[in-house]
């Protein structure tokens, strides 16, 4: 018996539909959990990249979000940025990787990292005629991640009786 003994016959082209997702909302906040971390490279600048999978909301269910955090940057101040954000991801992890004091590695970032699940607050980058999700915040499991200062209070215009609003 062959492994495609119930298969249709093929014509030598096959689509399987799908892929075509439009980003989560801007300002959406998810469960996630870490499904990889490892160290990768593009054009010549090491970072580790994180690959979440959205547990929460139910409708954003098992979609992925990529994270590209850039540790080694060449400039200073992105690395630094990047270094707190992986900080908070490990903290949240259980801070293996900040207990070691070592830049991470594949394994060290697989061993500190895989399955543990936060809370991200996501944006929507828009590059190219491309669009996906980043994250701009992470949190412990069963908290909701920073938001944003709340806008400022407007005093009320001094020249308006407030006796004056019929309601």
């Amino acid at each position: 018996m062959s492994f495609f003994d119930n298969t249709e016959p093929t014509t030598g082209s096959m689509e399987m539909g799908g892929g075509d997702f439009e980003p989560i909302p801007a300002n959406t906040q998810v469960l996630a959990y870490i499904e990889d971390a490892k160290i990768d490279e593009y054009e010549g600048v090491e970072k580790v990249k994180i690959t979440w999978v959205v547990l929460q909301p139910e409708e954003f269910k098992d979609r992925k979000v990529f994270q590209n955090v850039k540790v080694f940057d060449e400039k200073a101040e992105t690395a630094a940025k990047a270094r707190k954000m992986l900080a908070a991801i490990d903290f949240n992890a259980g801070g293996k990787l900040l207990a070691s004091g070592q830049a991470p590695d594949d394994m060290n970032l697989m061993a500190a990292l895989s399955m543990k699940q936060m809370v991200l607050k996501l944006a929507v980058w828009d590059m190219n005629d491309k669009k996906g999700n980043w994250v701009t915040s992470v949190g412990a499991k069963g908290s909701s991640v920073p938001k944003a200062a709340p806008a400022p209070v407007v005093a009320p215009n001094a020249g308006v009786n407030p006796d004056d609003i019929p309601f």
